[in-house]
């Protein structure tokens, strides 16, 4: 009879032993499949915003053919015009690709001052104006997608 109960006692640690190990895999294999989303997640969202750093990089030159743009009027020499004339085709071009790629204009003249796409950089107070409201935009803000990659500078009214 004792070979019996020693038997019972052997099979008790085995399926003791048995379920701490299936324990351990089902652990790991959970474990595995949150690493296996969060890594998806990551990559997605790396793709999602790629190639963020070259637009970043290339919103200075669209600042400055807005500048030269807006230096033409009836003063200039025909030459100048011309030349003008050309910077313009090529900022219209430029702004098609940035469309394209869903990079967009922050609109913000006039509109509420939202502290998570702008940043004021001077106040001022005109009794005219609602409070709190965007009277001036010294350089644009842009969105890539749901992502602003620039905050607009504006002046706001106090």
């Amino acid at each position: 009879m004792a070979k019996k109960s020693e038997k019972t006692k052997d099979d008790l640690e085995v399926n003791k032993a048995l379920s701490e190990q299936n324990d351990k895999y089902l652990r790991l294999q959970a474990e595995f499949i949150n690493f296996k989303n969060r890594t998806t997640k990551e990559v997605g969202e790396m793709l999602k915003y790629e190639g963020i750093d070259f637009i970043k990089a290339m919103l200075p030159t669209v600042d400055n053919l807005e500048r030269a743009i807006k230096l033409d009027n009836n003063d200039l020499s025909d030459e100048v015009s011309k030349f003008l004339a050309g910077v313009k085709i090529i900022y219209g071009n430029l702004s098609q690709v940035l469309n394209t790629y869903e990079i967009k204009e922050i609109d913000c003249l006039g509109k509420e001052f939202d502290p998570n796409m702008m940043e004021a950089v001077i106040t001022e107070h005109d009794e005219t104006k609602p409070a709190n409201v965007v009277l001036e935009v010294f350089t644009k803000g842009y969105m890539y997608k749901d992502k602003v990659i620039r905050p607009a500078m504006v002046k706001v009214n106090n």
